[in-house]
Formats: structure tokens, C-alpha cells, sequence
């Protein structure tokens, strides 16, 4: 038997030793670079450390894993997870275990305890904690049959664990856990070689949480942490987090007086103060210039709409836990009632059709597809693009509503284009353009592209797998032509189509979903849509949904953090102020404000006896960016002594220059001042 060990590369390339040979010998093969970056080695999906050998006469597919993978924190995290829930059931009793994933920023273990935990026991568990990693006892695979592993589970006293195999995995024949010492976790893995590679941790926080969610089940304590590499990593991610707190929109937002939300209202549904409703509108009249250059039209569509249209679409009942309870027809209501019927009853009944109702608005596109069926259409007729700032209405979970970015209600920027199969491409194209337009009016140039496929093997997603095929390539070639690497992510698509997300970085390196672009063959079908061809027979059209902003909520929720509240210029509902040094002033001062909204600019004037040490105050706290002084010199002058909220005194400056200056400023969409 030969000797010689195959390693297949991911790049298909094999390469061959001698004998037996160490992972890290491998990855010195390929370069020097590689082997001082690689932590792990992955071979079939099994993390192995550096140190292990590949025996004589193997052959083994090999990843070098680098902290560059995306892969690598979130391992790290399940990992110092599975640590951390070893630490709490050494430091607590009777402790039952839910789920402890990996997230974008950190990990979390729901936890139930007899003691419930508090942010006084962080020391003893991070104390624990380090000295579990100190022992560096491996994470071991163990392999059980179905029975065995709820055996195991209820052995372990963790009835959550034994719960979810019989319901959630009853399907599963063989069932995967790991083994950290005396801790063991039904887990699919993988985790890494060595506890030891989590060079940093820390507890962040206790929150609530159900039982997989189920509100009517118990309720358990989530408890949050990140884990780093290295202590400079979490360094920087705890100096983010103070960063973000001083960025956050819910406080600055009620600071600048630019949205309420009123309990007595209701969670979640926002209330646009003047200047917030101002930032809003500046948005639209944006976009909608946009919008018009490109040929779309201004629809408006209503709040509510029959339960059929959306059992048509499919967004009822397949969305029904995200959608407010159905409206009862007025003349259903006494009958039902006299029948004693339950909320159960009445949802079945709806759901089956028997009953007719009313539901708020989850999504605009069944609106636009009937607007498009209200009339015969001909291939001459299309593209049609169908705009609209449409309101929709979404049940979140308590728990789950937060400022802007987390609602009830809130208003798409919308679209929908009902398409030919050859115009696709260059529609798909000019949607694109659209969202690049407005990442750039807001500086955000720290952007990814992720397309969003189905999962073949769930049954979440309608239609014929022919044009999925067609959309999925409809959406990749139209990624592909933005110049920029994109990811693909499988059950990231719409029930009815795939879709291309934009992910953007604000400038303290928060990802956030901004911006989607689908693909959908199969809501035409399922309203039965029609164009008639240059051939003079029936055609189904394609329909294209966009939204670059995404919600106006979410987006401005963003824009607040982005910018610290520090919006550019042409965004803002002032623009400057007149300071005067003294009441001597006020006369110029009136002048000098006069002149300045004859230019269309949004200045106001503080002409109060306060001393002007407070009214720079003032004006600093509520971000004005601009206070423009003026006193007796400035009077003789005809200047004004400018200041910017941020670059500080820019000396005296003549009036009309001012107006000039700020005039280009709002023009170009800049920003930073123009100087």
C-alpha cells in the first residue's frame, strides 16, 4: 500500500506528501502567509488542530482556516458558548439548557436555574469560565441513535434538550453531541480544536426569552456575551458599543425632537414630529426625482384588503403569525358571536374560507398586481413600473419592537415592475442604480451584495422550480454586474422569489439590511396576469420588486446612527442660525436672515438677551449645523462670522458668499461642508 498522503484543496487542486504529514505542514506548502494565519485545519467538515496528522496512504479534502473566514468567529462563539454554559451550571443549580447559537456580534445561551442569574454572578462565571479554556480539554464528538440521545438528555436532567429531539428532530436518525469535560450538549458543531483559541470574552447582558419563542411557554433567561480572538478585538468592540450608545436613534431622536412613540397610540406605530416628517419628505422628493427620471408612475393604494387577495398571494396564511388577526365583516359579527365562536374557531374559519374579512395591509405588491390586471395590457405597454410610499402593518412581538427599526407600521418606499422576459436584465439593472444613488447621497460606501436563494429542500417556497432556475440566474448576473464580490445564501429568498440584499457598514463598521431588490415568476402566475405579445397571443409577465431605502422607518432609524444625528445639510430642517451678540445686532441680524431664506435656505435667528456663549450651546446641542454670528464689526462689514457644528470657527464670511456656499452645499447632496 503506497504511502502517499492526497490532499484535495478547495480550489480543486490535490497535492501529495510522501507520508504522513501535519496540517500545519500543509499549509506551509502553500505559503509562508497561510501557515502564520492559520488557526484550524477543516477536513470534511470536521475542525482538527495544526498539530494533526494526516496518516500515510490518505486521501482527505483539507480547508486551512484563517480568521479571514467567515466562519471562524461565529465557531469560536458556539464554541466559548457551550464554555460559558458549563461555567453556569458549575456556578448555579439545577440549571436547564435551550439553545446558545452564535450571532452577528456575539453568542447567547437561554438558560432556566432554580437560582435565576443576575449581572453580580459575570465575575464568577467569567472567573469559571477562564479556567475551564486554562484546562484546553477538547471538544469531542459523539454520535448517539435518536432513542439513545433522549436517553442521554433526560439522564442529564435537561428536558428542554430531550423536548426538542422529539418534536423538531423526530426525524432524525442519529443525533450529534459534544463533550467538554464533565459537560455534555446535544450540538451539531462544529466548534474549534482548542479552547484556547478564545483569546478574549465578556458577559454583556441578561434578557428574557420564551421558550422557542412560545409566548404561552416558559420563560428562560438569555444570556449574552462575545467572544474574541484576541483582547485588542474585543477591545475594539466594546469602544464600538460606547460609541454606538452616544449614536443611538431612540435618544437622539427624542433630543432633536424628531419622532414619538405614545403608548396610548400603541407599540411600535410612529409618530412623526415636524422635523422628523421634514427628513422624511426630503427622502421622498429625492428618491422621487429618481423615480420620475426612470419612468415610474405615482400609485396610492389602501390600508386594508380582502382576505382572498391575500390567500391568493400567498401571503395569507403563510405570513399569518406576522400579520394583525383578520377584520370580521360587520355582518358576520353577531352570528359568530351568538355562536359562542372562538378566536381559534374564527382564525380556522378564515383561514378555510368560510368566513369573509378584511386584513391591514402587510405588503403592497397584491395592490399594484390588481392595478396591473385592472386593464388589458399589450407588449408595447411594457415595462410598467408602479411606485408608491405605501403604508403595511406587521405584528412584532413585544420583545421584539425597538425605536425606528423594529415597528408595527411603517412605510415602504415600493415599487413594482411588471416586465418582459428580454427587458428583465436592463430593469434589474436600473433598480440597482437606484440604490447605489442613495448610498451615495449618504456616504455609505461600505456595502455587500447578498443573493438570497431558496432552499430546495424546504417547502416554504411556491412555484415552478424551472423559473426559480431563471430568477436565481436573473438575480446573479444582475450582482455580478455591480463590480463587487456577492455572497449566496440558500432559504435567504422569498417564499415567491429570490432576492438581492444590499448590507451596509455605517462608519463605526454596524452592519445593517439596507435595500432589496426580487426576482418573482410566481406571483404573475398566481393572479393569472396577461400582456398580449408582438406574436398576439397571451404572455405572463415578470414582476420585479424593489425598494431601495426598504422601510422609511428602519432607513431613518439608520441615517440618526449614521450620522450621529449630525444630518448633511440639504436633510436638515435647519440648516443655521442667527446668533446675535447683543441686542445692538438684532436689526442686521434680521437682515442678514432675510437675505439667506430668500436663497431657499432654512435659517432661523435667536435674537434672545441670553449671552452668546449660551446660544452656541443651544445651538451645538440640537446639531444646527451651522451658527452664524453677528455683532457690531459684522455690521459694519456686511459679514457673517460663521461656525459649523463640528469644524468650529470658519471666520467672517460676506453674506452673499454664505449663500452661495450653502447653496452648493444642499445642491451637490454633500456630506461635508463646503469650504
Amino acid at each position: 500500500m503506497s504511502a502517499t498522503v492526497r490532499v484535495r484543496l478547495p480550489d480543486g487542486k490535490v497535492k501529495e506528501f510522501p507520508q504522513a504529514v501535519t496540517v500545519l505542514e500543509v499549509a506551509k506548502s502553500i505559503g509562508s502567509r497561510l501557515a502564520k494565519d492559520a488557526l484550524w485545519g477543516d477536513i470534511a467538515g470536521q475542525p482538527v488542530r495544526l498539530d494533526h496528522v494526516i496518516p500515510a496512504g490518505s486521501e482527505v479534502p483539507l480547508r486551512i482556516i484563517t480568521r479571514t473566514d467567515p466562519e471562524a468567529l461565529s465557531t469560536l462563539r458556539h464554541s466559548c458558548a457551550h464554555v460559558m454554559a458549563r461555567a453556569v451550571m458549575r456556578v448555579k443549580r439545577q440549571v436547564q439548557l435551550a439553545f446558545g447559537p452564535a450571532l452577528e456580534d456575539g453568542f447567547y445561551y437561554d438558560i432556566e436555574s432554580s437560582e435565576p442569574l443576575t449581572e453580580e454572578d459575570f465575575p464568577k462565571i467569567e472567573a469559571e469560565m477562564r479556567r475551564i479554556i486554562e484546562l484546553d480539554e477538547p471538544f469531542e464528538r459523539v454520535e448517539k441513535t435518536h432513542d439513545e440521545a433522549v436517553k442521554i438528555c433526560l439522564d442529564l436532567r435537561q428536558p428542554l434538550k430531550a423536548e426538542h429531539i422529539q418534536t423538531e428532530l423526530k426525524d432524525e436518525p442519529t443525533l450529534s453531541f459534544y463533550q467538554q469535560g464533565e459537560f455534555v450538549d446535544l450540538c451539531r458543531g462544529p466548534h474549534i480544536p482548542s479552547p484556547k483559541m478564545i483569546g478574549a470574552f465578556k458577559l454583556m447582558s441578561i434578557a428574557g426569552a420564551y421558550w422557542k419563542g412560545d409566548e404561552n411557554r416558559q420563560q428562560l433567561q438569555r444570556l449574552y456575551a462575545t467572544a474574541f480572538f484576541t483582547e485588542q478585538d474585543l477591545q475594539q468592540h466594546l469602544d464600538r458599543i460606547e460609541e454606538a450608545k452616544k449614536r443611538d436613534h431612540r435618544i437622539l431622536g427624542r433630543r432633536l425632537g424628531l419622532f414619538h412613540i405614545d403608548d396610548m397610540v400603541g407599540q411600535g406605530l410612529i409618530l412623526w414630529t415636524p422635523k422628523g416628517a421634514f427628513i422624511r419628505q426630503q427622502l421622498q422628493d429625492f428618491i422621487s426625482q429618481h423615480l420620475r427620471r426612470q419612468g415610474y408612475e405615482q400609485v396610492f393604494t389602501p390600508h386594508i384588503g380582502k382576505l382572498d387577495l391575500y390567500k391568493t398571494s400567498g401571503h395569507f396564511p403563510y405570513y399569518q403569525e406576522s400579520q394583525y388577526p383578520p377584520l370580521v365583516q360587520r355582518e358576520h359579527l353577531q352570528a359568530l358571536a351568538d355562536e359562542g365562536c372562538s378566536c381559534g374557531e374564527l382564525s380556522n374559519r378564515m383561514s378555510a374560507g368560510t368566513i369573509d374579512g378584511y386584513l391591514l395591509k402587510p405588503m403592497n405588491c397584491p395592490h399594484h398586481i390588481r392595478i396591473y390586471a385592472s386593464e388589458h395590457r399589450s407588449y408595447r405597454d411594457l415595462p410598467i413600473r408602479l411606485a408608491e410610499f405605501g403604508t403595511v402593518y406587521r405584528w412584532e412581538q413585544s420583545g421584539e419592537i425597538g425605536g425606528l427599526t423594529r415597528v408595527r407600521g411603517f412605510t415602504q418606499d415600493d415599487a413594482h415592475l411588471f416586465v418582459t422576459q428580454e427587458q428583465l436584465a436592463d430593469e434589474l439593472a436600473g433598480c440597482l442604480e437606484l440604490v447605489k444613488i442613495v448610498f451615495a447621497a449618504m456616504g455609505m460606501h461600505d456595502y455587500r451584495v447578498r443573493v438570497g436563494l431558496r432552499d430546495p429542500a424546504s417547502d416554504k417556497y411556491v412555484g415552478n422550480p424551472d423559473n426559480w432556475a431563471l430568477a436565481e440566474a436573473a438575480c446573479r448576473n444582475a450582482a455580478a454586474s455591480l463590480g463587487k464580490p456577492y455572497s449566496e445564501e440558500q432559504g435567504e429568498a422569498a417564499f415567491y422569489g429570490p432576492k438581492i440584499d444590499f448590507v451596509v457598514r455605517d462608519c463605526i463598521g454596524r452592519p445593517w439590511q439596507l435595500g432589496t431588490v426580487q426576482v418573482d415568476y410566481n406571483l404573475p402566475e398566481r393572479f393569472g396576469l396577461e400582456y398580449i405579445g408582438a406574436d398576439n397571443r397571451p404572455h405572463r409577465p415578470i414582476m420585479i420588486h424593489r425598494a431601495p431605502f426598504g422601510s422609511m422607518e428602519r432607513f431613518i432609524g439608520v441615517l440618526i446612527e449614521h450620522f450621529a444625528g449630525q444630518f448633511p445639510l440639504w436633510l436638515c430642517p435647519e440648516q443655521g442660525r442667527i446668533l446675535t451678540v447683543s441686542e445692538k445686532s438684532e436689526e442686521f441680524g434680521r437682515q442678514v436672515l432675510a437675505r439667506l431664506q430668500a436663497h431657499g435656505l432654512r435659517i432661523k435667528g435667536d435674537f434672545r438677551s441670553e449671552k452668546l456663549g449660551a446660544k452656541i450651546r443651544d445651538a451645538q446641542l440640537e446639531m444646527i449645523p451651522y451658527m452664524l454670528v453677528v455683532g457690531p464689526r459684522d455690521a459694519e462689514a456686511g459679514t457673517v462670522s460663521v461656525r459649523h457644528r463640528t469644524l468650529g470657527d470658519m471666520g467672517a464670511v460676506p453674506i452673499d458668499a454664505l449663500a452661495e456656499r450653502l447653496c452648493r452645499e444642499v445642491a451637490d447632496k454633500s456630506t461635508q461642508p463646503v469650504t
